[in-house]
């Protein structure tokens, strides 16, 4: 262990109640206790620790701050209530923010003041963000923005929207998005909750948007430039999600590591997810030592479809080879729910299998 983790975990220590490795699975869903490590952890600096301090960081190198990520993983660190805010809202601000967009937005947004939702999924264009057509016409200083999203996480609790629209429709369709901050109070907003199958950690929303007025100055990053926005966004959401999912389909499998019986079968695809977790892990940290030598990194994709395949794999597992118990303990059947999703956020594992094979193999379009 290094200084630099041997004093996150001293944070955590003093932070986290005597009891919580214990009953992790009873704290997953206080949001007292959520709400304030996001705050303590952004004022300690261990949020990013790779920012700046009065960044949410400790400017530590990106190993060091690897190391702290992984470290909190392994002791399992209160799930951030509004992850899409200080996970891929506030990097882009940091990126891209103007410097008055930086200083009102990025602290309440990592901090977890103010929550965000993430405007990019449309019917018919899912995972494919450039086949969305919401639109957003330029006149007099003022965008005026018309269309629909979905499944968009927390909206109905979201102060902030960073909303991807059309703004040139005669471009190609990857070079006429822009992306834009939306204020969620606006007048011509509506919003309206998804009901889902079971008690989601966290909501999904419809947001219906009939001209809406959102000033030239909320413009994020470059006119027509928002797929260069999304696609660094969504660079830092993948880092979260293949530690987030090495932590969960290890977590996920525990209560069959302690089942009293398993069948043979149950034996192998425990061997299996087990596998998957430790094959998870060691491609998210050859893909960070690939970017931080300036090398591309083809081994997103693996990871985001590996990682969601993993934990549904491993949840399903727990559920069965709980049987008959699995009624003592409904977060069982919770989490198996909760799992379905993996394969649908950050990019469907269809769309991830079509990058592979593109990007990866080097297969052509539409290749069977």
């Amino acid at each position: 262990m290094t200084d630099v983790t041997s004093e996150f975990e001293a944070f955590l220590d003093g932070f986290l109640p005597a009891d919580y490795a214990e009953n992790y699975r009873r704290y997953r869903r206080d949001v007292r206790l959520r709400t304030e490590y996001q705050a303590a952890a952004f004022d300690a600096g261990w949020l990013v620790p790779e920012w700046d301090r009065g960044e949410g960081g400790r400017g530590l190198s990106v190993p060091d701050a690897l190391a702290v990520k992984l470290a909190g993983a392994r002791r399992r660190v209160p799930r951030l209530m509004n992850i899409q805010g200080a996970g891929v809202a506030a990097p882009a601000i940091r990126s891209y923010g103007t410097a008055a967009q930086r200083e009102r937005l990025l602290r309440p947004a990592t901090r977890g003041d103010e929550w965000w939702a993430l405007g990019m999924s449309e019917p018919g264009a899912g995972s494919d963000l450039a086949a969305l057509r919401t639109t957003a016409t330029l006149a007099d200083g003022v965008f005026t923005v018309n269309g629909q999203k979905v499944w968009t996480t927390q909206a109905d609790e979201a102060r902030w929207c960073a909303l991807y629209v059309r703004t040139d429709p005669e471009a190609r369709p990857h070079r006429g998005i822009s992306c834009l901050v939306l204020d969620l109070r606006s007048p011509g907003v509506e919003v309206r909750p998804i009901r889902t199958a079971g008690p989601a950690v966290e909501s999904f929303c419809e947001v219906f948007l009939d001209d809406v007025k959102v000033p030239e100055d909320a413009l994020l990053g470059p006119l027509h430039g928002g797929w260069g926005v999304a696609m660094s966004s969504l660079e830092h959401e993948r880092d979260m999600i293949w530690i987030n999912t090495w932590l969960e389909t290890t977590r996920a499998l525990e209560p069959t590591l302690t089942a009293p019986e398993l069948s043979e079968h149950q034996l192998v695809r425990l061997g299996r997810s087990l596998a998957d977790a430790e094959g998870v892990r060691l491609t998210g940290l050859r893909t960070a030592a690939q970017r931080w030598a300036g090398l591309p990194s083809p081994a997103s994709s693996i990871l985001k479809l590996l990682g969601s395949e993993s934990v549904q794999r491993a949840a399903l597992l727990s559920l069965e080879s709980a049987g008959a118990r699995a009624f003592d303990d409904p977060a069982l059947f919770d989490e198996r729910l909760e799992s379905l999703a993996a394969t649908i956020y950050g990019g469907t594992s269809e769309i991830q299998r079509n990058i592979i094979a593109e990007r990866t193999l080097g297969l052509p379009k539409g290749t069977p």
